[in-house]
């Protein structure tokens, strides 16, 4: 890969960097992140991560990898190093990534008190019998951890070194023990969980004893061509005073320094790790990470959702970090590396920071990205994010709305060699974006079209047409052979289940929805939000609508506010904002009744009704597909041979409505679709099966070790 066009200010990352044995290519470090692909789904795994190697990251570590069924963190997905039949589905991943000539990390961990081994059912493990308050809290259980004695400890210990012998055989070249986000290593750095009087708890040292022993272990079991890696979560010990350190932080860090040849340092939480750019900026680690480098020699990794290469730079530079770590600046461009290298500052699909990656994990499934459709089907469906196969057709391609669909839609259209045109009734591409990035905090989403639309300007192929508004009759007289329709959806003033509200409340002239104030209605207050679709739009305009000065409710029938965003990361901080604004949060209720000046809140488990003051009601509910264009089109079908159409279809929120990911992810389907197979139909990944007596015996086997 050349560097003749790179900018000279980056030309420091891609210095090649040291760690212990091994050598990293350049600065740029896809740092341990989950990805929803386990040992179940090996291909789809090698694939996501060879995509990043291919677009220049350095190192391309996995996600948390259990080292023995004790740690089992169902339902969430997570990888596997328990016995031998483990190691050829790691090794596909470890052979495409030195394809390309980056090292491959893994990240081996035990969970302790944050699983619970809802699988396995063997009991958890703690420093003293204490479960981590944070971890996956959208699963909680009644289960509970059992304090470890002398011989778990021994246990402990052997289980990583064991692990650790079978990363190396699978090929990778650094080998991680993972102190951090509350699993057990973690666990034992802080008093209010380890309260052992042996040697493991009490001081600092002490403290730190565990996790010594686990990298001594885990070197003594590679050999000195492997590199051992040290993630570490110091953000509560940073506020500690240390007793011989200005911190605690720094204590364990100096400690530990002789042990590792990497430390990867985090946040102590997923919220605070991973948070939304909506309240999190980028390169807000600093804090935490800036001091590690003043108590150790060996080079530092962290994370700040880095967008920015000045900001990389100057992370360099100033001695905060060694490396550029990413996760979801990866996921959302894995060449992002590559692009800066030659010089396509300006090519970058920057990550919005709205946490649907983590979020699908935090549902059990494949990670998704709202900028990278391609993520997790690069060997399901044979996606890339830089490449697409060659038109099938000489065809030509009217697409029928500027939004998410629209534009990915024409720019994977545009990148196969077709010749497309793209109508938007509206002055301004963009659709439902431009609504939604100038709401409180959302301005990163704005990023989804402006790289979009960047890119389809440069495209001799591709044609934009704002402020063009079609009907049925116009598309039949353009001659376009294939039509695809993606005009969006609107907000509905209904619900989305048989609970609906009363005819006479919908049809009350001071009943708004999303859609009414992206048009520009300004509710009167008092305002009740009623939120009934549990994603960012409630909370946020409840935030709008009370910095524009009126008195606002938030009402949801969930539990707690924007209900679903818990899986984001961003629910804490949606509860804190609307505090600070001053907007009371009424969970477990719904509107049964509004007269316009009052609004009947209704338990939704008992029959207790309160009435509040309310003037205007905001709606956040049922979102219906813009179908009319399509309608009007199906009722001329008998036309479309002698107009010269083949084909008309939708796309994105026309097709099924959702989150501005889904309709990415159906713009590029659409597009892959076009002259090919149904974009329904992808491959079936699976583990490498084994007879089912050896896996048993390999089973007993792992639990013995």
């Amino acid at each position: 890969m050349t560097i003749d066009h790179c900018d000279a200010r980056f030309k420091t990352l891609f210095d090649p960097v040291a760690i212990g044995p091994v050598t990293a290519p350049n600065r740029f470090y896809q740092v341990p992140h989950a990805s929803g692909a386990t040992n179940a789904n090996p291909r789809v795994r090698a694939g996501l991560r060879a995509v990043k190697a291919e677009g220049g990251w350095g190192v391309i570590c996995t996600g948390a990898c259990s080292i023995h069924p004790s740690c089992d963190d169902a339902p969430l997905p997570f990888a596997t190093l328990w016995d031998d039949d483990d190691i050829r589905a790691h090794a596909l991943m470890t052979d495409a990534v030195h394809e390309h000539g980056a090292l491959a990390g893994v990240e081996l961990f035990h969970g302790g008190g944050g699983v619970l081994n809802r699988q396995t059912r063997l009991p958890a493990l703690t420093p003293s019998g204490k479960g981590w308050s944070s971890n996956h809290s959208v699963f909680m259980s009644p289960g509970r951890p059992r304090g470890m004695d002398a011989a778990d400890l021994k246990d402990l210990v052997r289980w990583q070194a064991a692990a650790a012998k079978r990363a190396k055989q699978a090929g990778f070249d650094i080998i991680y023990v993972y102190a951090g986000m509350g699993y057990l290593p973690h666990e034992f750095l802080l008093p209010e969980y380890n309260e052992r009087k042996d040697a493991y708890g009490g001081s600092m040292e002490n403290r730190v004893r565990i996790i010594r022993e686990m990298l001594e272990a885990t070197r003594d079991a590679v050999g000195d061509n492997v590199a051992v890696a040290l993630r570490i979560s110091l953000e509560e010990l940073l506020t500690r005073p240390g007793t011989t350190m200005e911190t605690e932080a720094h204590e364990a860090v100096s400690l530990l320094s002789p042990h590792t040849d990497l430390f990867d340092v985090k946040m102590d939480s997923s919220p605070t790790d991973c948070g939304p750019s909506r309240f999190v900026p980028e390169a807000s680690h600093e804090r935490m990470a800036g001091f590690v480098k003043s108590c150790t020699d060996k080079p530092v990794v962290g994370v700040g959702r880095f967008t920015s290469p000045d900001t990389m730079v100057s992370q360099v530079r100033r001695g905060v970090l060694d490396f550029i770590g990413a996760a979801r600046p990866s996921i959302a461009d894995p060449f992002l590396p590559r692009k800066i290298r030659e010089g396509r500052e300006d090519e970058i699909r920057e990550c919005i920071g709205c946490n649907m990656c983590i979020a699908n994990w935090h549902e059990g499934v494949l990670v998704r990205c709202t900028q990278n459709p391609s993520f997790g089907e690069e060997w399901r469906r044979g996606w890339h994010p830089e490449k697409v196969k060659p038109a099938g057709s000489k065809d030509r391609v009217l697409i029928v709305g500027g939004g998410p669909a629209g534009l990915e839609c024409a720019l994977t259209l545009g990148r196969r060699g077709y010749d497309v045109a793209v109508a938007d009734a509206r002055a301004e591409m963009g659709g439902r974006v431009l609504f939604e990035s100038a709401l409180p905090g959302l301005s990163a989403w704005r990023r989804v079209i402006d790289y979009r639309l960047g890119r389809l300007k440069v495209m001799p192929n591709v044609e934009l047409y704002p402020g063009s508004e079609l009907d049925a009759a116009q598309i039949l007289e353009f001659g376009f052979e294939r039509v695809v329709l993606a005009t969006g959806a609107a907000w509905a003033p209904a619900l989305f289940t048989k609970m609906e509200i009363a005819g006479e409340v919908l049809d009350h002239p001071n009943v708004f929805t999303p859609s009414d104030l992206a048009a520009g209605a300004r509710p009167e207050g008092p305002v009740v939000v009623l939120d009934y679709d549990f994603h960012v739009m409630g909370g946020v305009l409840a935030e709008q609508i009370a910095a524009a000065g009126q008195p606002v409710t938030y009402v949801t029938p969930a539990g707690g506010a924007s209900a679903w965003t818990i899986n984001a990361n961003e629910q804490i901080y949606v509860h804190q904002r609307l505090h600070e604004v001053g907007v009371p949060i009424r969970t477990l209720e719904c509107v049964s009744a509004f007269d316009g000046a009052e609004a009947t809140l209704g338990d939704m488990l008992t029959d207790r009704e309160t009435r509040i003051p309310c003037r205007s009601l905001v709606i956040v509910g049922l979102r219906r597909q813009n179908s009319g264009l399509y309608d009007a089109l199906e009722d001329r079908q008998t036309d479309w041979a002698d107009a010269g159409i083949r084909t008309v279809e939708r796309t994105g929120d026309a097709l099924s409505p959702g989150a501005i990911a889904h309709a990415v992810f159906y713009g590029r389907a659409t597009a892959e679709a076009m002259d090919g197979p149904s974009f329904l139909t992808f491959r079936r990944d699976g583990p490498f099966h084994t007879p089912p007596e050896r896996n048993g015996n390999a089973m007993i086997a792992a639990m013995a070790v």
